[in-house]
């Protein structure tokens, strides 16, 4: 089992910055791909950012494109979203999630969600 618990989230200024932080515990060797997503109120869950266990290949939705940056430090177990540049549409609840490969198209684990909200 994996435990996945997220933090950082908070109120911020538009244009302003956010780190969230994604800390896993338990059978994390089982895990490779570790991704954020994110939910508004009224609409879908989306797509935000992925990074894969060496920390080298990165996906990130053309909305956040050079405003979002992944990264992951192994040694602590953490998988890090740097926000940039806010806007109030990035208002949202933020979760990491991870799933053991890419040959697997459902992420396995969720975390509990952190709320981020851009004021304008």
């Amino acid at each position: 089992q994996v435990q996945l618990v997220e933090s950082g989230g908070g109120l911020v200024q538009a244009g302003g910055s956010l780190r969230l932080s994604c800390l896993a515990s338990g059978r994390t060797f089982s895990v490779n791909v570790m991704a954020w997503f994110r939910q508004a109120p009224g609409k879908e869950r989306e797509f935000v950012a992925a990074i894969r266990g060496s920390g080298g290949n990165t996906n990130i939705a053309d909305s956040v494109k050079g405003r979002f940056t992944i990264s992951r430090d192994n040694a602590k177990n953490t998988v890090d979203l740097q926000m940039n540049s806010l806007k109030p549409e990035d208002t949202a609840v933020y979760y990491c999630a991870g799933k053991r490969s890419d040959l697997v198209r459902e992420y396995d684990y969720w975390g509990q969600g952190t709320q981020v909200t851009v004021s304008s």
